[in-house]
Formats: structure tokens, sequence, C-alpha cells
């Protein structure tokens, strides 16, 4: 049965990387939440998609703060602001919240996941994404030891813990394999070069990291590749032997990012012409468990479990 990892959450029904996201995910059910971390200042671990903070909090009702990024604040700082909807034009529903929440810190999730694991009866899964983590270091801060710590003082450093790791930056990745057994998983873009290796001016591209060749070498230090999805929703038969070459290899494959309104979906899961209109996102999430991934990233919890318990039951008759 596939993974269904709540992509920051529940999104699509809460802001992003808010606690009661979280919460929302969880009590819908998902296998697995997945957070983006980055780092303050003085070096604290903090749950946000990206260092810019326009788009996610009230920043700019803060003239002291406006226009800093999360590296460049304390996290006494970032404290004071209060999350929003990133796409209210899209989720105007969402917007309700603005303003009700203060940012977690990657500590504040470990305990809520914990605590809702031993709750419910249920472990739920962890998927950690370190954003930027090469830039961050060229910084003076160590994203990758700061979250091996943290994670080490909520004891969830052993592989069977659930988490897993990842990183689009396969120099993270490395780094990573030499200070911890958790699950990595290399993240891979639809097209373009991890912007790490592109640094130092090597060539390697996603395409490299997909082909057989290149996922015997991600092999060689991650457990899994993400694929962005629509590297799964071509042709049948090549979506089928990229898993298929992946799995050989002795990785598991995630696909990202399901979602249900229009402009997220692809062009033949769509309906009508409004893209903020909901499309066929079970029809899309059937296409990527055919191809035969072992998890799925997802904003609609609820309708993702949904969908992919709808999904088995047909496959077993046919």
């Amino acid at each position: 049965m596939a993974t269904i990892i709540g992509h920051r959450g529940a999104p699509g029904y809460r802001p992003e990387h808010t606690r009661s996201s979280y919460l929302l995910a969880i009590a819908m059910g998902v296998d697995a939440v997945e957070p983006d971390l980055v780092m303050t200042r003085d070096g604290v671990v903090v749950v946000r998609h990206e260092p810019d903070l326009a788009a996610t909090t009230d920043i700019a009702d803060h003239p002291g703060l406006a226009g800093r990024r999360v590296e460049d604040l304390t996290l006494a700082e970032l404290k004071t602001l209060r999350t929003v909807e990133r796409i209210p034009g899209t989720r105007p529903r969402n917007t309700r919240w603005d303003g009700a929440e203060e940012i977690i810190t990657l500590d504040e999730l470990l305990l809520l996941v914990t605590s809702e694991s031993r709750r419910l009866g249920r472990r739920i899964g962890l998927h950690l994404e370190l954003k930027d983590s090469s830039r961050l270091a060229g910084s003076g801060l160590d994203l990758e030891g700061a979250v091996l710590a943290a994670l080490r003082d909520h004891g969830l450093d052993r592989r069977e813990s659930g988490v897993h790791l990842q990183s689009f930056e396969p120099t993270s990745l490395h780094r990573l394999r030499e200070r911890t057994d958790l699950r990595l998983v290399q993240l891979v873009e639809a097209s373009g070069a991890p912007a790490d290796l592109a640094a130092i001016g090597d060539p390697t591209t996603y395409d490299d990291l997909v082909s057989p060749r290149g996922l015997r070498t991600v092999a060689r230090y991650a457990d899994a590749v993400g694929l962005a999805k629509v590297r799964l929703l071509g042709r049948p038969s090549l979506a089928e032997a990229l898993v298929d070459h992946a799995h050989l290899a002795g990785l598991q494959v995630l696909a990202w990012t399901l979602r249900e309104e229009n402009r997220f979906l692809s062009p033949r899961f769509r309906r009508g012409e409004d893209p903020e209109r909901r499309g066929d996102a079970a029809g899309e999430l059937a296409v990527l468990l055919d191809a035969g991934v072992d998890g799925v990233f997802c904003d609609h919890p609820d309708l993702a479990l949904a969908a992919r318990d709808a999904w088995r039951p047909a496959r077993v008759v046919g």
C-alpha cells in the first residue's frame, strides 16, 4: 500500500507548516507528514518552506523585520511573526486562519508528532526536507548537524524510527550518510540540475540522476527517490520503466505533489477552465499508483487517502 504523506501538513485546509495543519493531517489519517526545515541566525531549526517569509507570514507588518530572511532573524524575532496563507487566491478559505499561529520549531513539531503517535496508538512517520544546506553551511550554519541532534534528543535517530531525511542536494545527502543510518531520499525536480552540484561545476542533471546508471549511483547513498510527479504522468510504459529501474536499484519511489486544484493538475485531469476549481486528483493519483510508486505527497490528505483506498479494490478485482 502506497504511503500517503501530508505535504506541509494539510495545506489544502490550513496555512502550510502550522501546528493546526499538521494536527489536521494526522487526524485525517496520514501515514506521515512532511515538514521543510530552515535555520535561524542563532542556529534553531524551524519549519518553513524557504528562507523568504513574505508569502507565508505577516513580516510586512513588522517594519524592523520586513525584507529579512529566516537566517537573518533570531528565534525570538521569528516568534513575533504570525503565519498566513501562501496562495489566498487559490485557497481563500484558509485566510480565516491568517495571523492565528506562530512559526513552529523542529523540536515543537517532533513533540507534537510523538504525542499524537502515542495518543492514537500508531506511528506517524516524518519526512524531513532539509532546505539549502550547502548555502547555509557557507554562512556557518550546520543544518544537517542540528537536525540530527534534534532527532537524537527525541529518540528518533534510529533507522526503524520512521524518519526520512530528504534533500535536492546530493552533497547534503552524502554528508548525512556519513553521520546517520536514517533513511535518505534524493529529491528530483522535473528538469534542471541540483544547485549544489552546479555551484561546483558538476554537470550532473536531474535527468542523469534518474537514468538507470544514475539510479544505481543514488542507491549508494540514499534509500528512495522523490520524483516530481510530471516524470510519472506521461506515457505509462515510461513511468513504469522508471519505477522499475528504481526498484531494481533498491530504491523506493515517492511522487510529489498531489493537489486538488486545476492549476496544479496535469491537463487531462482538469475540470473546466477555472484554474482554482477542483479537478480529478483521484485520477491523477491512480496513474501514479498504477506506475508502482511507494508513496505520494499530498495537500488534501483526506481525499488522497480515500482515492488510494478506492484504487486498491479495483486493482484486486481487475
